[in-house]
């Protein structure tokens, strides 16, 4: 027990200097939940490393996406269909919208937010989305996928706003 007390600290040490070194820590310490916050608050990318059991846990994924919006791209299907969750994400990091679930990529104000953050997650947004973003703004096709670049109704609203200057 002591030396397992022991083993313990020293990752805890080790973690808190680079969150990366979780990746060789036992699969004990990787769902001590613990040791994978202090991870994390050195690095939100960590989240990689932690158990799936973790990976599951609310407090510790937004841990993670509030130090990596990236980190995201771990966590359970469920936590990447959590609006909580997605939106601290995508405020840290707007392109942590193309790890959110489907109907995320949907929700405005998920959208919104990402965009805000950075124009290019529009390219990871649902095509109503978009089509309501370049009806605003045409510059906005830019930012789209491609398949929505060759979406009709989408390249029509953005020309009624710019003409041929879109693209």
């Amino acid at each position: 027990l002591q030396r397992q007390m022991c083993i313990r600290d020293s990752v805890m040490a080790a973690v808190k200097k680079a969150g990366g070194a979780l990746q060789h820590a036992s699969d004990a310490l990787k769902n001590d939940k613990e040791v994978v916050l202090a991870a994390l608050h050195s690095f939100g990318g960590s989240l990689e490393y932690a158990s799936d059991n973790l990976k599951k846990d609310k407090e510790v994924v937004l841990a993670a996406v509030n130090k990596n919006g990236q980190a995201l791209k771990y966590a359970s299907a469920a936590l990447r269909d959590n609006k909580e969750v997605v939106m601290a994400a995508v405020k840290n990091d707007g392109h942590a919208l193309a790890y959110a679930s489907d109907d995320l990529k949907k929700d405005k104000e998920v959208v919104m937010a990402a965009v805000k953050e950075d124009c290019w997650a529009l390219y990871y947004a649902g095509r109503t989305m978009v089509l309501e973003h370049v009806s605003k703004n045409g510059r906005y096709l830019c930012y789209a996928s491609a398949a929505l670049k060759n979406d009709r109704e989408v390249v029509m609203a953005a020309l009624q706003q710019y003409g041929c200057y879109v693209m």
